[in-house]
């Protein structure tokens, strides 16, 4: 980790990630920010964390509610590691698809069973206000709603479509070329594939020797 950025969501919300919004972290040539989705996933998860504790690096977990009540462990040792958690709602439900009510009632469901299970409590805004649509699929009633909440939310700059079948290498070189091709900003990727969690180490590796550092955010405290 070359620095840890401290993120602070205003009374105007935060909407960050190019690949959704005209603007993304405050980041320097050749700084990058690691997020893992979907999780926590059991094995590949594992491996993922293992990979990142060998550099010495910290990421960002966009949690499912389910996956966490499902591996409560788990999620306790990605949070004991030091590691960001953030909320991606609690059935990966795309929301564009469902009533403002019922998905507003998904994200604060994931959350709600996030910090109870990191912190024994609830409240009416996340402990760590971080979000990420599935699918990147937002509406405006639930970004005015996350706005409201003072709940950021995080987009990407670049992934490596790992939702694909890829072999590691494979997964590798279109992860590269697309960092490289943008210079900086916010990767995604998904701590649930094993071919994801194959790649971590060699990318990580390839990162370091080709001049990059990893940012870890985490949320501004006043």
């Amino acid at each position: 980790i070359s620095r840890v950025l401290p993120v602070e969501v205003g009374a105007d919300g935060l909407f960050v990630g190019t690949k959704s919004y005209p603007q993304t972290l405050p980041l320097a040539d050749h700084e990058i920010v690691l997020t893992f989705d979907d999780g926590p996933a059991g094995k590949t998860t594992d491996a993922v964390l293992a990979a990142l504790a060998a550099e010495c690096v910290k990421a960002t977990f966009f949690v499912v509610g389910d996956m966490a009540a499902a591996h409560p462990d788990q999620l306790r040792r990605i949070a004991a590691a030091g590691h960001t958690i953030g909320h991606h709602t609690m059935t990966h439900t795309i929301l564009t698809t469902v009533p403002f009510e019922r998905g507003a009632d998904d994200v604060e469901k994931g959350w709600r069973t996030v910090d109870r299970i990191l912190t024994g409590t609830a409240g009416e805004r996340p402990a760590t206000p971080f979000f990420r649509y599935p699918g990147f699929a937002a509406t405006k009633p639930l970004d005015d709603w996350l706005r409201e909440r003072r709940i950021g939310v995080f987009g990407a700059d670049f992934w490596g479509s790992d939702w694909n079948k890829s072999t590691p290498d494979a997964l590798l070189a279109l992860t590269l070329s697309r960092i490289e091709a943008r210079g900086r900003g916010i990767l995604l990727l998904h701590d649930t594939h094993d071919h994801t969690a194959a790649m971590v180490p060699k990318l990580l590796a390839a990162l370091k020797t080709k001049g990059w550092r990893v940012v870890q955010i985490v949320p501004a405290t006043r």
